[in-house]
């Protein structure tokens, strides 16, 4: 079978689209072995997220050379499919090329989010502009869209007038190096004796170990993960943080990168006596299961998502989710996470307060996390996928 894709992501981006983007073109190489998998990518870079698709037989790499790179992604690649002829093409980030739909190629795109619609004030002129002309075209020239939420298919329909018979939801497969296989003894993480919490091979407990000296993490500690913008609404962790009872307040890791939001944050931290809690980490990609691992909780309190993968990829790792009763994130979370108005500290602190206090609750929503996750799995997630190209 053979399919070309956007994949621009894969060799450009190292957060969430890109990590779609891999995860998912991965693990279709691996249930599709008569895959021949055209990656069209205007630039290529070589880390070690990117060393599969450039040494597997699976993966042929197709880029433009120097004097066709302006435009070549919106408009020139469709030369190049027509060249190729491969039977489908997928668009894995919200668009399509101009003149697709004149190939003779069936295409489908993956559209993430409309998030630029509901905050359009965070934003700059110029990108809504871009994003909703592109975003639009992909939804009405595809021959298939996937939404990755129901959220997301309601925005689509709302906000383009999409037929829902033409959107399949199919969500984004968490990497499997998150997942852990049941949860025990639910002691909280210490540097010098790695949790036992969750039941993980001895020698990964001796590499995560290691890990948390590294990075210096404390025995025990909450985890923020994400883009330090105001959207991701790390403001109210903070203040939730401030509100908690004397003995429970404890280090919160925040791993995000920001500017002028995150400025803000640390002043207002400061403002409340609390700054010297927030513990800003640098976490590579291979670091970040034991991160999630040892967390007592994860913040996740967004005022809007696609989906929301910082939420399965801390299911997956058994750690108890507090995230917005808004968006995708119930979607994400499941009922059994806590689940809270994101503009109300109050109400985050009530749960964070709760989960640090009692640990039969603790485990109840951890182990009710593990079970709900299993629909992000990629034996489940994948297949879907597969279906719908062929149905193709």
């Amino acid at each position: 079978m053979q399919i070309a894709f956007d994949a621009k992501r894969i060799f450009q981006n190292f957060t969430g689209l890109g990590n779609y983007s891999r995860t998912l073109i991965s693990e279709l190489a691996l249930r599709l072995p008569e895959l021949e998998a055209y990656l069209m990518a205007p630039k290529i870079s070589d880390y070690p997220e990117t060393q599969r698709f450039l040494n597997n037989p699976s993966f042929r790499v197709i880029s433009p050379p120097p004097n066709r790179k302006l435009l070549w992604r919106t408009r020139g690649m469709v030369s190049d499919l027509k060249k190729l002829k491969p039977k489908l093409y997928h668009g894995l980030s919200n668009e399509l090329p101009l003149g697709i739909q004149r190939s003779g190629i069936p295409s489908v795109v993956t559209i993430h989010d409309l998030i630029f619609k509901h905050f359009p004030q965070q934003y700059g002129r110029w990108d809504r502009t871009i994003y909703d002309l592109k975003f639009k075209y992909a939804c009405q020239k595809a021959d298939r869209i996937v939404a990755i939420s129901e959220a997301t298919k309601a925005d689509i329909v709302d906000f383009y007038q999409i037929d829902p018979d033409h959107i399949n939801v199919i969500y984004q497969a968490c990497d499997e190096r998150f997942l852990v296989s049941k949860l025990s003894d639910f002691r909280l993480p210490q540097v010098e004796d790695i949790p036992q919490k969750r039941d993980i091979p001895k020698s990964t407990r001796g590499e995560e170990n290691g890990i948390y000296k590294t990075l210096q993490l404390p025995k025990t500690y909450s985890l923020y993960l994400g883009s330090i913008i105001e959207r991701k609404n790390l403001m109210s962790i903070i203040e939730a943080l401030a509100l908690l009872p004397k003995d429970l307040k404890h280090p919160l890791v925040i791993v995000g990168r920001g500017q002028d939001y995150k400025k803000r944050c640390i002043e207002r931290a400061q403002k409340l006596k609390v700054d010297h809690l927030l513990l800003f980490r640098q976490v590579d990609n291979e670091q970040l299961p034991a991160v999630y691992r040892g967390a007592r909780c994860f913040l996740y309190p967004s005022l809007a998502e696609g989906f929301g993968i910082p939420v399965i990829e801390a299911l997956n790792s058994g750690t108890p989710v507090i995230t917005s009763n808004i968006s995708s994130l119930p979607e994400a979370a499941g009922p059994d996470s806590l689940l809270v108005n994101p503009t109300l500290p109050e109400a985050i602190a009530d749960a964070w307060a709760k989960l640090l206090q009692d640990d039969v609750l603790h485990t109840r929503v951890a182990q009710a996390g593990l079970k709900y996750a299993e629909r992000f799995r990629a034996d489940v997630v994948v297949p879907q996928m597969i279906e719908l190209y062929n149905a193709i």
